[in-house]
């Protein structure tokens, strides 16, 4: 019989644990139960076996040290209104569990790992993360140590599961909009990679290829423009585009976000929709506003937040250990932010 034919390998026990760590199975579930009388070299000895070993305590153990009933929830940043929608969501998928949210955004340098790190020493009784500036080594590591649902990120898990956009079918649609329009003047503003991850994870990534093969198809050249992720940032980075010489009929930004900063700076230089045609990525509950009219891809960031919820007390009530891989198909929400080019509309 092959390796590959073998029956699966035997998940380790808190005994394997114990031998690794050359204590007893009692300190063992000592440490697991964060039970006191546990000395800081025998809690990193248990701790480093269990590491090693790929060792999960099974519901019952989990049980006896006692559960918070409270969720840690990471968000990368606090002024994106896509966040508040997916946290919206997941509270509202709570209702009545009697489990609490625990937020913790990123500030400053404390981003990414850092931010999940905290969340996890707190005990919290599972992680809902949104693409965090993490390796997916760190994060299949916290996923053996912690029930985990990462969004928006599109890695092939093993420890943790993941709720996703189809960004490529999203950008498509924007993009399929735009030449519709007659656009062949196009540009795209996103946001710069992170170094910690793989660029294919990346949902920006995904809608970045999606609109430079669009422009290829119709035979035109691509801008991309990069930059930081706040809205004033994106504002900037729109200013230079568009107030320089050869400026596109529209733009297709990477996230709602960035689309309202676009939206900033076309105001701000005196042009409207008949002049630059802007669409965006999320459908932010601003988005509909009818000063803005942002037309934009819908990904449906209540269901998101309410998907990984499930995911999340699926994970923590069952003990289930295998990852699942949620897609969420996109819809795009046409609106006034974007019309004909000025050349193609009637006289």
């Amino acid at each position: 019989m092959t390796e590959t034919e073998a029956s699966p390998r035997r998940r380790p026990s808190m005994l394997d644990v114990a031998e690794t760590a050359g204590v007893s199975k009692a300190a063992v579930s000592k440490v697991i139960r964060n039970a006191y009388g546990v000395s800081p070299a025998m809690r990193e000895r248990v701790e480093a076996a269990i590491r090693e070993l790929g060792y999960r305590p099974s519901i019952a153990a989990r049980s006896m040290r006692g559960a918070s009933f409270t969720l840690g929830f990471e968000i990368p940043q606090l002024a994106n209104d896509f966040f508040t929608q997916v946290m919206q969501g997941a509270a509202d998928e709570l209702a009545g569990s009697g489990y609490q949210l625990f937020v913790a955004p990123a500030v400053g340098d404390v981003q990414g790992a850092p931010v999940l790190q905290a969340l996890r020493d707190r005990r919290v009784d599972g992680i809902v993360a949104i693409s965090p500036d993490a390796a997916p080594e760190w994060l299949e590591q916290l996923g053996v140590e912690v029930p985990l649902v990462l969004l928006g990120r599109h890695d092939p898990s093993r420890s943790y599961d993941t709720v996703t956009s189809d960004d490529a079918a999203g950008a498509r649609l924007a993009m399929a909009h735009l030449i519709e329009l007659g656009h062949r003047d196009i540009a795209h503003l996103t946001v710069d990679a992170s170094p910690q991850v793989p660029e294919e994870l990346l949902p920006h990534t995904r809608r970045l290829h999606a609109y430079t093969e669009a422009m290829r198809q119709i035979g035109a050249q691509a801008c991309v423009v990069s930059g930081g992720p706040l809205e004033l940032q994106a504002r900037d980075a729109a200013w230079e585009l568009l107030s320089g010489p050869g400026r596109p009929t529209a733009v297709f930004a990477a996230n709602d976000t960035l689309a309202i900063g676009t939206l900033r700076a076309r105001a701000e230089l005196g042009l409207n929709a008949d002049e630059l045609s802007v669409v965006g990525y999320d459908n932010i509950d601003l988005a509909s506003h009818p000063l803005i009219s942002l037309t934009t891809v819908d990904q449906r960031g209540h269901e998101t937040g309410a998907i990984a919820t499930r995911l999340l007390l699926d994970r923590i009530r069952t003990g289930r250990a295998e990852a699942h891989h949620e897609v969420i198909a996109p819809a795009l929400r046409v609106r006034g932010s974007t019309r004909p080019p000025e050349e193609q509309q009637p006289g």
